[in-house]
């Protein structure tokens, strides 16, 4: 099954996430399918990009999003 959910980057105390398309089967290091968007959480402003026509894509074909990026989607439509 394929989920849409956040891969950490970044250094110590400054995470930066990209949002990616994964095999929930494979853990956290598995093989990344394609990468969707980026959140950086720690600026004043949290930045966040999408690729909403992937991200609409990968969810017609039976992806399931984790909770935080269903929320990151909600928040950032634009």
């Amino acid at each position: 099954m394929l989920r849409i959910r956040l891969a950490r980057r970044g250094s110590k105390k400054r995470p930066q996430y990209r949002i990616v398309v994964s095999d929930s089967q494979m853990g956290r290091g598995g093989n990344i399918v394609e990468n969707v968007g980026t959140y950086e959480p720690k600026p004043a402003e949290a930045k966040v990009e999408l690729k909403r026509e992937r991200i609409d894509y990968w969810l017609s074909k039976g992806a399931s999003a984790t909770d935080t990026v269903k929320s990151l989607i909600k928040n950032h439509s634009a």
